[in-house]
């Protein structure tokens, strides 16, 4: 589908040129929440969109569900029983090709980035046996032919590392302007060998693919398709604003080699996708928040709500409310929630009156109901996220915390009821 007629579905606002170095960053921070902006006459042929799923209303009206149970029973699913991308024999009259990077719309987001990105680009990577693997990395160039992509230690990675090993280049494909559910199956992280592109296909009741020269795929109709190699030669990468909102440290990067650059014909949507914004809170945290609502619920079937929350940037920090019917349910809950989402830092359990969104509720229930010796533990020495600034080292060894918040259960309840005014009558 082409990304245009995904925007016409939507809450837009338009701009028009001519664009500052960071019009479209500031723009992309005053409208997320609230508006779609549709950026016309970004670059010649190009126009840009952003704040796709910057909601959970956008978001389950893509998947067609109406809350958090239905969107993740439908997201898990897919992931478990991925459906079947279908390859199109004919595309190549649709695209016209490019000679080089620097032709392409990216920005710059943040005042001390080095260089434009793309920050919503679709990696499609080859490895050995014809795995593929689908991810969302951000790219940036080096000069016409050559761009450096940010790996981190998972599937694209270990597909990289093997053919290394083997004195082989990996072939990729960088899709830029999909469908939102492409990007939100590229945020997903099944088994090793399961296909994204394949859950992409069930949750959108299928799609369909076109396969590049060098033996990658791309989704049919991306607005930009880069075909490639990731290569042994490594570059400095950086620096660039991750999902916690501070700028992530520069480190040597694959370098990757270009072969073409694909762009649509008929008006190509390109996605500005904002680093620590509410769409990359969204699309990066929603499968965890997914997976630690199936763990919890299944440790403590009390379970009610959970929440990746926002000053955690839908990463580092989850709110589980519940109703507990024995002491120690709280703390199950936590653990299970660590165990699904290892990246996780803080959880914070609590009683299902006190709502995870609200963030002075949750202060409110640390504040009135948490004992710091029964209901504060420390996790010591285990494996958190590498965009943790205080981790212990590059890997994210740190050290996690539970906060119990919830009554205790041999308390009068009536010492922890909320005054509330009644209306009028």
């Amino acid at each position: 589908m082409h990304l245009r007629d995904v925007v016409s579905s939507l809450d837009v606002e338009y701009f028009d040129p001519p664009y500052g170095e960071f019009t479209i960053a500031r723009i992309l921070k005053a409208t997320e929440g609230r508006k779609t902006p549709v950026f016309r006459g970004v670059g010649d042929g190009f126009t840009g969109v952003g704040n796709l799923v910057d909601t959970r209303a956008k978001l389950f009206a893509f998947l067609g569900v109406s809350s958090d149970e239905e969107a993740y029973t439908k997201l898990l699913s897919a992931v478990e029983n991925p459906g079947r991308a279908e390859l199109v024999s004919t595309w190549r009259d649709m695209y016209r090709e490019v000679d080089s990077l620097r032709k392409l719309p990216m920005v710059r987001y943040y005042e001390k980035e080095a260089t434009p990105y793309i920050t919503s680009g679709v990696v499609i990577g080859v490895g050995p046996q014809g795995v593929m693997n689908a991810s969302i990395h951000r790219f940036s160039p080096l000069g016409d032919r050559r761009a450096v992509v940010r790996l981190v230690p998972r599937h694209l990675y270990q597909i990289y590392k093997t053919n290394l090993r083997y004195g082989r280049e990996t072939p990729i494909a960088l899709a830029w302007g999909v469908h939102p559910l492409v990007l939100l199956a590229a945020a997903t992280s099944p088994p090793y060998g399961v296909f994204e592109l394949d859950v992409a296909a069930k949750l959108m009741g299928g799609l369909k693919i076109m396969a590049m020269d060098n033996g990658a795929v791309a989704p049919f109709m991306a607005s930009v398709v880069i075909e490639g190699y990731l290569t042994a030669e490594l570059a400095t990468e950086g620096p660039f604003v991750d999902i916690v909102g501070v700028y992530d440290r520069v480190r040597k990067q694959p370098v990757v080699k270009v072969e073409r650059i694909y762009v649509l014909r008929e008006e190509a949507y390109v996605h500005y996708l904002l680093p620590a914004g509410l769409e990359h809170i969204m699309l990066m945290g929603f499968e965890k928040e997914a997976k630690i609502w199936k763990l919890a619920k299944s440790a403590v079937p009390g379970v009610r709500k959970v929440r990746l929350t926002r000053g955690g940037f839908g990463w580092l920090v989850a709110v589980i409310s519940l109703d507990k019917s024995v002491e120690g349910d709280a703390k199950n809950a936590i653990l299970a929630a660590f165990a699904a989402h290892p990246s996780l830092k803080i959880a914070i359990a609590v009683d299902s009156d006190v709502d995870p969104d609200d963030p002075v509720a949750v202060e409110w229930a640390i504040a009135t109901r948490l004992r710091a010796d029964r209901g504060l533990f420390i996790i010591p020495y285990v494996r958190g996220s590498t965009l943790d600034p205080v981790a212990l080292n590059e890997e994210g060894l740190t050290h996690k915390i539970g906060i119990d918040a919830t009554r205790p259960l041999d308390a009068d309840p009536a010492l922890f009821e909320r005054a509330r005014i009644p209306e009028d009558f």
